[in-house]
């Protein structure tokens, strides 16, 4: 199964200012969250971030933040219950006025089309980024996980949340990986930005 950016969403979990200094590799995790957000924005993949803590932890760091619009400030963990929201919107009621038909003769409204691949990345890998996923996949989301845009303070525990992942269901992926499925055809005219952005 490959990755369809008509069926995406990209979420960004906790790529903060006061905890990137502390993760194991960052320059390189925090490159491909950025390629991340702007391959999503190159091919109309919504994208969505979380701050855990903002107070302990700071904002967003400002690059990611302008790709990512307003961050879902949570203290749990897992952001999947600040993000459903998002993620997966309620659907709008079937409009109607005083002359309609009565409710047991309307045809219900069609559900809106969903996006229920979740391609995440984020920080720490471990924790948020693990119970985050979780939570996910039991609400029945396909869930990819990228892993060089992940990090943990240490290599051990980003490892052993990737092993952890593999085993629920999750895919785990590379910044590369996604760039190319999203993409998927050489003549595909956004093909060239792509690679600019990717090398």
């Amino acid at each position: 199964m490959l990755l369809d950016s008509q069926d995406s969403q990209l979420v960004l979990l906790d790529y903060q200012q006061r905890l990137m200094p502390a993760i194991h590799d960052q320059a390189n995790v925090f490159g491909n969250a950025l390629r991340l957000a702007r391959l999503a924005r190159l091919v109309q993949v919504p994208v969505w971030a979380s701050e855990q803590n903002p107070q302990g932890l700071g904002p967003t760091e400002p690059e990611l933040a302008e790709l990512t619009g307003p961050a879902v400030a949570k203290t749990t963990f897992s952001a999947a219950s600040a993000l459903m929201p998002r993620l997966r919107p309620a659907p709008r009621p079937a409009a109607g006025n005083a002359r309609s038909l009565p409710r047991h003769l309307q045809k219900p409204a069609a559900p809106a089309p969903g996006r229920d691949t979740l391609v995440l990345a984020g920080c720490e890998a471990h924790i948020c980024l693990l119970q985050t996923a979780l939570e996910l996949l039991d609400e029945e989301f396909d869930v990819w996980v990228v892993t060089d845009a992940c990090g943990s303070r240490t290599e051990r525990n980003r490892d052993a949340a990737f092993d952890r992942l593999a085993g629920a269901g999750a895919e785990l992926v590379t910044t590369e990986m996604v760039a190319f499925e999203w993409i998927r055809d050489a003549s595909n005219p956004r093909f060239k930005e792509m690679l600019t952005l990717i090398k």
